[in-house]
């Protein structure tokens, strides 16, 4: 709706004679917005002071023109039959919706607007009134901000790529720091913190690609997170089976590094611990979220178990304390349910 909609609202449909008129001619006159009154057969019949500042014309030059005089050139050929249209169907709206809109000044130089249809009847008289409105300085300004955005867009993104090479620095020494290590359980430790490393990078590498460089597409992550943690641990596919149902999930990186890495931890329980000694089974990796923006990240396995009188929170190794943290930060809570497979159920509402 053009700024001169609601001055158009006060314009009767029907104009009496004398005072009426008189009344009608200085609210044109007045109004803020170029007011040009146009015949059934497009000429300019009244033009306001505020059109002859906008447009560069004298008025005089004005009346009895064709309106397309006001039209840019590339628009002109098909303006007779818009306004052969708006004729058929007189209402009072905006002109265009949707579109953007250019006009002419004398000088040549296009500037865009916005402009407020609005019909006049004068008994078997029909007219159109014209509320136009200059919004160069508007466009300017969206085009400033839009040009902002990219900006820091562009600069996020590469700051998400930088923390991801550097993640992968550490990951890199990290690893070859296994290497030299003898001790198992120390080995196994730098394997653990190696794995949590990358859990973070590839948030980081998510967040990069994406054409929403604020949120992760949680799905995408886990099937990456799944086939990244099976090459890390040397996984038999025919022993151990994966089984995903990850429905579309999206999450800022404040709770997506938190959920990367609880299911690194349990996906990676799930292949140290469930599957030692050759068993075999599957490991069931699902999201969803409901219509309330609560999602439910679960991890189950058909491995060798929890010991018996396992209670989460009671002599829980490391990586189930990071579990508990994990969950804690985001807000969420921790399911845990032994009595056929093992299954982790994370519950937590998306952040805003």
């Amino acid at each position: 709706m053009s700024p001169g909609d609601n001055l158009l609202h006060h314009v009767t449909d029907t104009i009496p004679a004398d005072s009426a008129d008189q009344r009608f001619e200085r609210v044109v006159e007045y109004a803020p917005n170029a007011m040009i009154l146009i015949s059934a057969d497009g000429l300019m019949e009244m033009v306001n002071a505020q059109t002859e500042i906008i447009f560069g014309y004298a008025r005089a030059e004005l009346l009895g023109q064709p309106i397309e005089m006001l039209v840019p050139e590339r628009f002109r050929p098909g303006h007779p039959k818009l306004r052969g249209s708006y004729a058929n169907n007189p209402n009072p709206r905006p002109m265009g919706a949707g579109r953007d809109l250019y006009a002419l000044r004398k000088d040549g130089s296009e500037f865009p607007v916005e402009i407020g249809l609005n019909p006049i009847t004068s008994g078997d008289r029909h007219q159109t009134l014209a509320a136009i409105s200059d919004i160069s300085e508007r466009k300017h300004r969206e085009e400033q901000i839009a040009r902002s955005l990219r900006e820091k867009e562009t600069l996020l993104s590469e700051v998400h790529h930088r923390v991801k090479n550097n993640l992968q620095i550490v990951h890199s020494l990290l690893d070859m720091q296994t290497a030299s290590v003898e001790d198992k359980q120390a080995r196994d430790a730098l394997v653990d913190s190696c794995n949590r490393v990358r859990s973070m990078a590839q948030i980081h590498q998510s967040l990069y690609q994406s054409e929403d460089i604020a949120k992760v597409d949680f799905a995408n992550f886990c099937e990456s997170l799944i086939s990244s943690l099976f090459a890390a641990y040397n996984v038999d596919l025919e022993r151990i089976r994966v089984v995903t149902n990850l429905a579309e999930v999206e999450l800022a990186i404040d709770q997506a590094v938190p959920c990367g890495l609880i299911a690194n931890e349990l996906i990676s329980n799930a292949l140290k611990h469930g599957f030692a000694q050759g068993h075999r089974g599957d490991i069931r990796v699902s999201t969803r979220k409901d219509e309330n923006n609560i999602v439910e990240l679960t991890v189950s396995d058909t491995g060798r178990g929890m010991p018996d009188g396992f209670k989460i929170g009671q002599d829980s190794g490391l990586g189930l304390q990071l579990i508990e943290l994990l969950v804690d930060q985001i807000g969420g809570t921790l399911l845990v349910d032994t009595s056929t497979a093992t299954t982790f159920v994370i519950t937590f509402a998306i952040r805003n």
